[in-house]
């Protein structure tokens, strides 16, 4: 049986904001650049239905089609710096002497004494 995907099915509610706030956003700035949809579908190589679904904030739409609009768009600066690990403070916080490539698989405590 085919596992069930909750994330695209039932994101969590800050992240499904995010991405309508992001997609109501990209449609602003088609429209202030007096934009068919169509245009910017063929700019980017793609088709008009992901372009509407990424405006509407569609979960499902991928990532690179919104990072492709905001390539359009000019407003592709900001995403250099999203998640940038100089200015997460939480884990610049608990982070260790070694940096890590990967986490490491936590082993249980043996209760066996």
């Amino acid at each position: 049986m085919a596992k069930k995907n909750t994330l695209t099915q039932a994101p969590p509610y800050a992240v499904e904001q995010a991405i309508k706030r992001l997609g109501s956003n990209l449609r602003t700035a088609r429209l202030r650049r007096n934009l068919t949809i169509e245009d910017v579908a063929d700019k980017i190589g793609t088709g008009p239905r992901a372009v509407s679904d990424a405006e509407q904030g569609k979960i499902t739409t991928g990532m690179v089609v919104y990072t492709a609009l905001l390539w359009a768009y000019d407003l592709l600066g900001p995403m250099e710096i999203l998640a940038d690990p100089s200015t997460d403070e939480t884990g610049l916080a608990l982070s260790t002497r070694r940096e890590r490539a990967r986490a490491e698989k936590r082993e249980e405590l043996d209760s066996d004494f």
